[in-house]
C-alpha cells in the first residue's frame, strides 16, 4: 500500500514538472516575440516626423519637426521633397544626447519652418534616411482670414495705390506697408515684378502710426508703376519674411526667436488706351509738364562769330526721362547751329519719378541783324484734371551786332554778297621807286640786326631765360580770382588776361580763342568754368585743379615763348 502511493506520489511530482517546464518554455517563447514586436517597432520608427499645426491660413507658417534615432550617422533626408508646396523658410539641425530613467538615447532632430504655396488640402510629404521612412501628414491651408482688428494683430501686411484706374504708359504709385507691434529684423521682401510694365522702387521709410490706440512700427516701400499696354494690371501679392523677438548677439542660434511669413494681397488695377480725343504728337500723361530755358550769357550781346548756348531743360512729374520727346531742330538762315547730346536724368521721390530731358545748342550768327527762334510747345495730357493741355515756350527775338563772315556756296565759293565791297586806289607816279628805295633801306637794316642779335646771343639767352612774366599784375589777378572768385569772374577775367597777351585774337569770344591757342590747360580751364555756369544742375566747381591749371598756364607763358598766331576765320576756311 505504502509502494502504490509512493509510485503515485512519483507520477505526480512527474507530471508537474512537465507542466512547470512547458510553462518556462511558453513564458520565454512570449517573451522572444514581445521583445522582436518591440524591436520591429522601435525599428519602424527610428524616423518620425510632426507638425505643431494641421490647418492654417494661406498667410500662416507652421513648423516641421523631423527626427532619426537610428543607429546610422551622417547624411540628411532630402528636403527638396517639400519644396513643391511648400516654401521652406528655415531650417536647422540639431544631435541630441540623453539619458532617462538610467536609459539612454541619441537622436538627430530636424526643425523646418514651412508656409504653404496654395490653398486646399495638401500633404507634407514623406521623407527618407538610410532606409527609413516618415509618415506623410495631411494640412489644410484655408484662405487668408480678415487681419484680426486693434490690439489683436501683431504684424500684416497693406497694400496701397494711388489711383483706382490709369491710362496706359501713366505713373502709378504702389505702397508696401508692414505694420509690427513686435520687434522683427531680418526683414526679407519679395520685389515688385509686373509683367508688362516697368517698376522702379522710389522710397523707402520708416515711421509710427497708432490704429485704436496701439502704436504700430510701419515699414513702407513705395513703387512706380508705368503699364506698357491698355487692359488690367496685376499686382500681385507680396511675401515678406521676417525674424520676431530681439536680436541676441550672444546666442549662435537664437532658439527664442521665430520666423513669420505675411502676405499681401493681390490687387488689379484696369488701365485704359490714350484718349480718342488727345491730338498730340508723343502720347504725354504727367502731372505736370514745364519748359524752361537759359542762355550761356546774355543774348542782348550777340555778336556775329560768336558763340553762344541755348539750354532747354523739359521736366514732366510722373514720366521718365525715357519718354520725353525730343525737341525741334532751328533751322534759320544766317544762324549755325551746334546741338549737343541731350542729357536725361531721372529723379525718384515719395510722389514717384520726376523725369528731365536737357537740350543743349551752341548758336553761331553768320551775319547780323534781327532773328526771331520759333516758339516750342509741348502738348501732354493733364492726369490731375483728366483733359489735353499744351505748355509753350515762347518766340525768343534778338539782334545780332557785327561784320558778316563769309560762307561758302554750293559750289565751293565764298559768296562775296556779304563781305564788304573792295575798294581801289589809283597808283602815283613813282610809287615803284620809293617802294624799291624803302626796300634796300630795310635789307641793309635787317643785316646790323642780324649781327647785333649774333654778338649779344648769349646775353639775350640769358634775359630771355630772366625775363619776367607779360603783364604780371594780370597774372596774379587772374590767380586770385581762381582762388576765390565766382566761375562768371574767372571767365571775365580770364578773357582780359588772354586779351592783353595776345592782342591779335581781336573781338575772339572766349571759346574761339581757347581754340585758336590751342593750350591744354586752357581748354581744361574753360570745360570746368563751363560744367560749373551752364550745366543744369550745375556741377561743383574744382578750386584746387582750377588753381593748378592757371599755375600751369601762367608758367607755360612765362618759359615758352609761344607765338602770336594769324587767327583764320573761325567758321569759314579764309576771309572774302
Amino acid at each position: 500500500m505504502v509502494t502504490f502511493f509512493k509510485a503515485i506520489s512519483s507520477k505526480m511530482i512527474g507530471d508537474m514538472s512537465v507542466i512547470k517546464s512547458l510553462k518556462v518554455r511558453l513564458a520565454q517563447g512570449l517573451t522572444a516575440l514581445l521583445l522582436l514586436t518591440i524591436a520591429c517597432v522601435a525599428s519602424a520608427q527610428d524616423l518620425t516626423a510632426s507638425v505643431d499645426r494641421n490647418e492654417l491660413a494661406i498667410n500662416e507658417t507652421f513648423t516641421l519637426t523631423l527626427r532619426y534615432s537610428g543607429k546610422q550617422s551622417g547624411g540628411q533626408p532630402d528636403f527638396n521633397l517639400l519644396e513643391q508646396d511648400f516654401e521652406v523658410l528655415s531650417r536647422q539641425q540639431s544631435n541630441q544626447y540623453r539619458v532617462i530613467n538610467g536609459r539612454a538615447e541619441s537622436f538627430v532632430e530636424w526643425t523646418v519652418i514651412l508656409a504653404p504655396l496654395k490653398e486646399g488640402k495638401l500633404f507634407v510629404p514623406s521623407l527618407h534616411l538610410h532606409g527609413e521612412v516618415s509618415d506623410a501628414i495631411p494640412i489644410t491651408v484655408n484662405q487668408a482670414g480678415q487681419a484680426p482688428a486693434g490690439q489683436n494683430r501683431k504684424a500684416f501686411l497693406e497694400v496701397e495705390t494711388d489711383k483706382e484706374k490709369i491710362f496706359v504708359q501713366e505713373q502709378l504709385l504702389v505702397k508696401v506697408r508692414l505694420y509690427t507691434t513686435v520687434g522683427l529684423h531680418d526683414i526679407a521682401t519679395d520685389p515688385l515684378q509686373i509683367p508688362g510694365a516697368h517698376v522702379e522702387k522710389v522710397d523707402e521709410r520708416r515711421f509710427e502710426r497708432r490704429i485704436d490706440g496701439v502704436g504700430h512700427a510701419v515699414y513702407e516701400l513705395t513703387y512706380a508703376v508705368f503699364p506698357e499696354s491698355s487692359g488690367e494690371l496685376q499686382i500681385p501679392s507680396l511675401n515678406y519674411v521676417a525674424v520676431t523677438g530681439r536680436r541676441d548677439p550672444f546666442s549662435l542660434f537664437n532658439r527664442n526667436a521665430q520666423r513669420i511669413r505675411l502676405r499681401s494681397e493681390a490687387k488689379t488695377i484696369p488701365v485704359e488706351p490714350k484718349p480718342d480725343s488727345y491730338s498730340g504728337s508723343h502720347w504725354l500723361p504727367a502731372a505736370s509738364l514745364g519748359l524752361v530755358q537759359s542762355w550761356s550769357k546774355d543774348p542782348e550781346q550777340f555778336k556775329v562769330g560768336e558763340p553762344i548756348t541755348r539750354i532747354i531743360t523739359l521736366r514732366a512729374e510722373g514720366l521718365r526721362a525715357a519718354q520725353l520727346p525730343p525737341l525741334p531742330e532751328l533751322n534759320i538762315d544766317g544762324l549755325k547751329t551746334y546741338p549737343d547730346q541731350p542729357q536725361q536724368e531721372d529723379q525718384p521721390g515719395p510722389s514717384g519719378v520726376d523725369g528731365s530731358r536737357i537740350e543743349t545748342t551752341a548758336i553761331v550768327a553768320t551775319k547780323p541783324g534781327s532773328y526771331q527762334l520759333p516758339a516750342v510747345t509741348i502738348t501732354w495730357w493733364d492726369t490731375k484734371t483728366g483733359r489735353q493741355r499744351a505748355t509753350q515756350l515762347p518766340a525768343f527775338r534778338f539782334i545780332v551786332s557785327g561784320a558778316s563772315i563769309a560762307t561758302p556756296t554750293e559750289g565751293g565759293k565764298f559768296d562775296q554778297s556779304i563781305s564788304p565791297t573792295p575798294t581801289t586806289s589809283t597808283v602815283k607816279p613813282g610809287f615803284w621807286q620809293k617802294l624799291a628805295i624803302v626796300a634796300i633801306a630795310l635789307h641793309f637794316l635787317w643785316i646790323l640786326y642780324f649781327f647785333y642779335l649774333r654778338k649779344n646771343r648769349l646775353t639775350s639767352v640769358t634775359t630771355r631765360k630772366r625775363k619776367k612774366p607779360i603783364n604780371p599784375v594780370g597774372a596774379e589777378k587772374l590767380k586770385s580770382l581762381a582762388k576765390d572768385a565766382s566761375p562768371q569772374e574767372i571767365q571775365a577775367g580770364l578773357r582780359e588776361w588772354l586779351h592783353s597777351r595776345w592782342p591779335n585774337l581781336g573781338a575772339l569770344g572766349l571759346e574761339a580763342a581757347t581754340k585758336q591757342l590751342g593750350i591744354s590747360e586752357l581748354s581744361q580751364i574753360v570745360e570746368i568754368l563751363n560744367d560749373t555756369t551752364y550745366k543744369a544742375p550745375p556741377k561743383p566747381i574744382n578750386r584746387p585743379q582750377l588753381q593748378i591749371l592757371v599755375e600751369r598756364l601762367i608758367r607755360q607763358e612765362d618759359h615758352v615763348d609761344v607765338k602770336t598766331k594769324e587767327l583764320p576765320d573761325l567758321f569759314t576756311g579764309g576771309t572774302a
